[in-house]
Formats: structure tokens, C-alpha cells, sequence
């Protein structure tokens, strides 16, 4: 089934998602891993704009995703190939779906010969297993030398900067970025029933379980029949949209408060109120008894029947997928609606951000010219390469006028920017609030920045060290398993809340504060580094 206005859905994700979809020291042990790259050709003033060399028969090897859009090959996409001839290089893709990815690179990266010269890993290296194994080279003189723009990267947000720092003070890759505060996972709730009802928006946790009484007993789609499910989301962010509330953020498990300290969220005393709340909801029916099960079409179909009023999902969904499924809809006026986050019994009040840092490119050791290498990574995340990436091709793709870019009829067909190569993740593409703006309805782009300062940043992605590690991927999978079991358990009353302090006690035995304490040692680093 096809439902209205999906295509469009299809564009916005092309534009919004890269992919929706780990030694002492981490020195390294190749044989060039701690020493700067050797040249082989001659001196070349790289400005950040390409060419990125002189050399008439530059070539590259590169080792990377593929388009998620299978009738797609971006190794000959005129996107990708405008970055080749811009830069001057022609490279040798090896691509490979998405869908696969790792599990046919691991044992090329495991075998460490014959590899290209830039590889798109399959993972962000957190153990930094890559980087001790020598396969990939530092890139810190390359930086100083050559990273005309991805100084301005690390200028402009620190903290991918501090991410890709190892402990030993050395970088190795190059980053892709995603969005980390604009169109984000909110509640959405239907106007339309809110209007039906006399009822404002929630502000308060309270408000909210208020208005999700009346969506039950109130009739709000007008059948006459006591059909409606009041709250309706994908399982995997009931998490996401409830632990805010209280503090909390369940989703990556781990934060850091104000003070720096970093705590384990399913550990905290803020933890049990969030669960009682919820087993509150459970057992009153306004959290669905299929809740741990619900999936992403199970929610679309319960919308464009009318029979849900509020859920929690990306925020684009609101105006390009939910609004849209009702025939009536007037782009001018919001049907699913995000509402600012709920503020919960202690005055917390925010949504969850990303991290920037959603894809790793790295310079293997095997590389005959690691220079020529960089600059090609340096110019894919230029500004120029950027626009190419988000917004297509100038006249085609997209207009401009006074500095505003506008996407044209075609630039809005999903099909041919698709095979374009829009947003391709073969590259360090980084993702656009603009070109994400201008495709949503004009009320939703209002709505976005408004919801901007409320986001808060999540845990960041730090490298961790050998001992860290250890303690981590020997405790870690029994304790996700046991927290993932009592949260069920709790929420459907299969365990009591009078077994919470038991429960607090099985964590502590199964030495979760010393993974606590790898992961202050962890930000505590990840802070340093950005001074």
C-alpha cells in the first residue's frame, strides 16, 4: 500500500539521512602508524576548492557503502562523479550495499593486505582495534598541512573534533556528520482531536497523561465506536520519549549532568519514577499491552485510519509522512503536530539530540600517495561539495536567487535525485538544516527552531581504552540484558516496584559502577580534548 505523500517522505529522508540506518595509548603498530605520510608526487598549493592536485592521471582506490536505493550505483552517479572531476581525481570505487556492509569488510580489515586507499570502516573503532593494528595512518600533519576545511569542521564544532581524537593525542579519520539538533525525535500530537476536545497541547507530564485519558473515553475521531489507542509508537523510542521527563536519557543509556558526572540512566533513583509512571499508563490501557512490539507500520496504518492522537518519531515525520496521510490536508495547516518536550515532576524539559559523528573514512596504510588522499577527503567536505551533496546540481536540481537556494520540480522528484546520487553515503557528506527546511511545510520549519533549544546533547562518542574496554564487553551484555528484561517487567507489572532496590543491587554486583567509572575516565578526555 502506497500511502499519500510518500514520495515526498522519500525525499526528505534522502536529504536527512547518511545512513537510517571498535592498545595502550592507541599508538598503533603498523609500520608507518606513528610517522608522517610519505608524498609521491610533487609539491602541490591546495587551497580547500579543487583541483586537489596537478597531476593529469591522479587516481585513488576507495572501499564504501553503496546507495540504500538498490537500482542506484553511486560510483557512477553525476553527483559523485562531479566531486572526481572537481577534484581531479578518478577514482576506483569498490562499493557494496549498505545492507552487508560489515559483514564483507570485517574480513578484509581482519586480513590488513591489499587494502585501497581510503576505506569507509563499519564501525566508528571505539576499542580503536583499527587504529592499534596500524591499518590506518594518523592524520594530524596532513591536518596542519591540508585540512583547509575540515579545520573549519573542528572550529565550528569542537566536539567532533574532540570525538576523533585519540588518547594519545593523534586523529585517524576523517568524519561524516549528521544533524544533532534539528528535526529530532518529538511527540506529535493530532490537532485536530485537540481541537474536537476543547484541550490545549500538553506542557506537563500531567497534561499529558490527561489529554491521553480523554483520547480514550472522549470519542475524539467522531465514529461513535471506542477504537481510538491514544498513544501509538515505534517500541524503540518509548525510551527516548519518556526518560527525558525525569531527567533521564535511557536511549544511550549513559549521560553526564551539569557537574560533568557521568551517570548510567537504568541506575538511577530517577529511574523508578519513570518506570512507576509508566506502569501507571500500562495498566490504565493508554500505553498499549502491544507497546514492546509496535513497529513503524503498525503506527503509520493506525494514523491514516484515525484511530491514534499522539506519537513520538523524527520530527520530519510530522509534516512529511503523518499530516499527509489524511486527504484533507492542507500543507498550511498541521494535522500531526511536535509539541515542545513535556516537563516532568522535577522540572526537566528536554528532547535528545545525535552525535555528530555518524560515519568514519580512514587512509590506509597501503596508500601510495596518503597527500593526495587527504585532500581528495579534505575537499568531499567543503562547502562546495556539500551544496552538491544536499541540494544536487545548480539550474537542475536547484535555483538561486540572493543567496537563497530553492529545489526545483525536479529536485523534489525522489526517483531522480535518487540516481543523482543526493546525499551520497560513499563520501564524508554532512547533513543540511537548510535543504531540510525547504522541502517541509513552512509551518515545520518554524517549528524546528523553536524546538532547537530544548535539545540536549547525548553521551559523546569517546574512544575507550584497553582496560576500559575490558571491563565494558565483559559486563556490559549481561547488564543491557537484564535491564532491557526488568524495564518490561516493570512497565507490565510482571515484577513488582517493590523489587526495584533488588534490582539496583543485581547492577551493582554485576559491576556496573566500575563500567561507570570507565566512562567518567572516558568524557573526562573527551572534555580535555576540546580546551
Amino acid at each position: 500500500m502506497r500511502f499519500k505523500g510518500e514520495g515526498r517522505k522519500s525525499v526528505m529522508a534522502a536529504i536527512l539521512a547518511i545512513s537510517l540506518a571498535g592498545c595502550s595509548g592507541g599508538t598503533g603498530t603498523g609500520t608507518d602508524a606513528g610517522n608522517s605520510p610519505s608524498s609521491t608526487e610533487p609539491a602541490f598549493n591546495y587551497t580547500g576548492a579543487g583541483p586537489v592536485t596537478d597531476q593529469p592521471d591522479a587516481k585513488l582506490s576507495v572501499l564504501g557503502t553503496n546507495a540504500w536505493t538498490t537500482n542506484v550505483d553511486l560510483s557512477t552517479a553525476a553527483i559523485v562523479k562531479k566531486i572526481e572531476s572537481n577534484a581531479g581525481v578518478t577514482v576506483d570505487w569498490d562499493l557494496i550495499p549498505p545492507q552487508n556492509y560489515a559483514d564483507a569488510v570485517n574480513p578484509r580489515l581482519a586480513a590488513g593486505t591489499g587494502l585501497p586507499d581510503i576505506v569507509y570502516l563499519p564501525d566508528q573503532d571505539q576499542l580503536m582495534k583499527y587504529i592499534n593494528s596500524g591499518l590506518f595512518i594518523p592524520i594530524n600533519e596532513l591536518v596542519e598541512k591540508y585540512g583547509v576545511n575540515l579545520k573549519k569542521i573542528y572550529e565550528k564544532s569542537p566536539s567532533v573534533k574532540a570525538s576523533l581524537t585519540a588518547p594519545d593525542g593523534k586523529m585517524y579519520y576523517i568524519p561524516q556528520q549528521t544533524l544533532t539538533r534539528n528535526y529530532m525525535p518529538v511527540f506529535m500530537i493530532n490537532q485536530r482531536w485537540l481541537k474536537k476536545l476543547g484541550m490545549s497541547e500538553p506542557a506537563t507530564l500531567d497534561e499529558f497523561t490527561a489529554m491521553l485519558r480523554k483520547f480514550k473515553t472522549d470519542d475524539p475521531n467522531g465514529n461513535g465506536q471506542a477504537d481510538e489507542v491514544p498513544l501509538s509508537m515505534e517500541s524503540k523510542f518509548v525510551s527516548m520519549a519518556f526518560g527525558p521527563a525525569f531527567g533521564l536519557d535511557l536511549s544511550n543509556q549513559f549521560y553526564a549532568d551539569d557537574q560533568g558526572k557521568v551517570h548510567f540512566s537504568y541506575y538511577e533513583p530517577a529511574y523508578k519514577e519513570y518506570v512507576t509512571y509508566l506502569n501507571g499508563l500500562y495498566k490504565e490501557g493508554l500505553l498499549g499491552v502491544d507497546y514492546a512490539s509496535t513497529t513503524s507500520d503498525q503506527v503509520t496504518s493506525r494514523i491514516s485510519q484515525d484511530v491514534t492522537g499522539a506519537t513520538f518519531n523524527f520530527s520530519w515525520y510530522m509534516s512529511m509522512v503523518y499530516s499527509p496521510l489524511f486527504k484533507d490536508y492542507n500543507p498550511k495547516e498541521p494535522i500531526f503536530k511536535g509539541i515542545l518536550p513535556l516537563k516532568g515532576p522535577n522540572g526537566d524539559q528536554f528532547y535528545v539530540g545525535r552525535t555528530p559523528v555518524s560515519g568514519i573514512f580512514g587512509i590506509t596504510r597501503d596508500s601510495k600517495n596518503p597527500e593526495l588522499a587527504f585532500r581528495f577527503l579534505d575537499y568531499a567536505v567543503s562547502d562546495e561539495a556539500q551544496t552538491y551533496y544536499t541540494w544536487g546540481i545548480k539550474d537542475d536540481t536547484y535555483t538561486e536567487e540572493n543567496g537563497v537556494k530553492t529545489f526545483t520540480d525536479k529536485g523534489k522528484d525522489n526517483e531522480y535525485i535518487q540516481k543523482l546520487g543526493i546525499g551520497p553515503v560513499n563520501l564524508p557528506n554532512i547533513q543540511s538544516t537548510d535543504s531540510a527546511d525547504s522541502v517541509v511545510a513552512e509551518w515545520h520549519a518554524k517549528l524546528d527552531k523553536e524546538l532547537e533549544p530544548y535539545i540536549r546533547e547525548p553521551f559523546p562518542f569517546v574512544y575507550a581504552l584497553p582496560d576500559e574496554a575490558s571491563v565494558e564487553s565483559m559486563a556490559m551484555p549481561d547488564i543491557t540484558t537484564y535491564v532491557e528484561e526488568m524495564n518490561f517487567k516493570f512497565i507490565s507489572g510482571d515484577a513488582s516496584l517493590d523489587q526495584f532496590d533488588s534490582y539496583i543491587e543485581t547492577l551493582k554486583k554485576m559491576n556496573i559502577e566500575q563500567v561507570i567509572a570507565g566512562r567518567q575516565a572516558q568524557y573526562d578526555r573527551y572534555k580535555a580534548a576540546q580546551q
